[in-house]
């Protein structure tokens, strides 16, 4: 298809990619703060390492989401 229903389409296709890159780059950022203040919150209030293991597991499913959605992400946009 050509004419504006076209570019309409790929400047919507765009808009979500970007949408799903900020979402991503949010869930990276506050994983990491968050596994940053828990690591400090756990040494502050002397907790067993098993609570701050479950810190660190908590960072890792969220950064493995991130991973997952940013390989769809590049793959949707390679089908282009």
């Amino acid at each position: 298809m050509t004419g504006v229903g076209a570019m309409n389409r790929d400047e919507e296709q765009q808009q979500a990619f970007a949408r799903k890159g900020r979402m991503v780059a949010l869930v990276m950022a506050g994983a990491v703060l968050l596994w940053l203040a828990a690591q400090w919150l756990g040494g502050y209030f002397g907790l067993p390492p098993r609570y701050v293991f479950l810190f660190d597991f908590a960072a890792l499913a969220a950064l493995f989401w991130a991973l997952v959605v940013t390989n769809q992400i590049w793959r949707d946009s390679r089908k282009k």
